[in-house]
This record gives structure tokens, C-alpha cells and sequence, in this order.
């Protein structure tokens, strides 16, 4: 089979991918040759490193579910849940019903630092056994377990990420 690469970055894709989840492009299907070319998303027209003063960064989100893996590039947004018409990843939820139909998200800033908010879920969202908060972004760190409604679980694989000079403070001299 021959690999199939997006005609905007180059990055690797899957026949039945619709958008590249590197650059955000809407990807052209085959046999619509006919068709006007889809427009730009607003990923790549928000999100174009000339425009936000430096490059987005590499690092990909990637939670792993009993039901396979959903990857999260950085600088772009993964609604979870079980509705196709919302979520691009509902297959992974199709089969656990107390899952919510629109029950988290979670983004990667272009900084590559990871969080998951609460979208008002019937059975919770939690990480690391703590409820998140209805609309409340909680930050994602490697190692993290996310788990939605009672028994649908992953692991948060995150790169590392250099510390954020803000966050430091040096010791106190006498």
C-alpha cells in the first residue's frame, strides 16, 4: 500500500483521514476531483507561524484507550465522545454508553502543554481519580490517567517539555 502524505506539510496520513492532524488541511478524497477545493480550516488560517511569532510546537498528546490510541497535535483541540457528527474520534466511544455524547475536551497549545475540560458530562470526567470540573481546564501531564464516566480509561503520553522560565524561581540568597 502506498503512503499517503498531506499535500500541504507532507506528514504522513490514512486513507479515510478527512483533515491532517499535523497542519489541521482539509485533505482531498479520492474520485472528487470535480469539486471546488474545500476552503482553508480555521486552524491553518488562525494558526500560521508567521502570524503567532514562532513555530507550533512538535509535541502530540496522545491518550491511549482500550479501543486504540487518539493523538492530539499540538496547537489543536479533540472533542471526546460518542457523537460522529461532533467528535472525530466517536468510534472509540461507540460501545460505552455512559460515555457522553460531547463529554470532554482536550487541547494541546502550541507551546505543547496539554489540558482536558469537563463538557457538562451525565457521568464526570477525572484524572488521576480526581473530578474535573464542569467547563474547567485541567492541565495534562505525562503519565496522567484520564478516565471518562466509570470504566473508560487512558494513558496521557506527552513529551517533555522544557520548564516555562516564569514557573522558575530561584532560592533566596542571605
Amino acid at each position: 500500500m502506498a503512503t499517503l502524505t498531506c499535500p500541504h506539510c507532507a506528514a504522513e496520513v490514512r486513507a479515510d483521514d478527512l483533515i491532517c492532524f499535523t497542519c489541521g488541511a482539509n485533505l482531498p478524497r479520492p474520485g472528487r476531483e470535480d469539486d471546488t477545493p474545500a476552503a482553508s480550516t480555521v486552524m491553518q488560517e488562525f494558526l500560521r507561524p508567521e502570524d503567532h511569532g514562532g513555530p507550533i510546537s512538535s509535541a502530540v498528546l496522545r491518550l491511549s484507550f482500550p479501543t486504540g490510541n487518539v493523538e492530539v497535535p499540538a496547537g489543536t483541540t479533540v472533542l471526546l465522545g460518542r457523537d460522529p457528527a461532533e467528535s472525530l474520534v466517536a468510534a472509540a466511544f461507540a460501545q460505552y454508553e455512559n460515555v457522553s455524547r460531547r463529554h470532554a475536551t482536550v487541547a494541546v497549545d502550541d507551546a505543547g502543554h496539554a489540558s482536558i475540560r469537563d463538557e457538562n458530562s451525565t457521568n464526570g470526567t477525572f484524572v488521576n481519580g480526581d473530578r474535573v470540573l464542569p467547563g474547567i481546564s485541567v492541565r495534562l501531564a505525562d503519565g496522567d490517567v484520564v478516565r471518562l464516566a466509570a470504566d473508560v480509561s487512558a494513558d496521557v503520553v506527552l513529551p517533555r517539555q522544557q520548564p516555562d522560565p516564569a514557573s522558575l524561581s530561584r532560592p533566596d540568597q542571605y
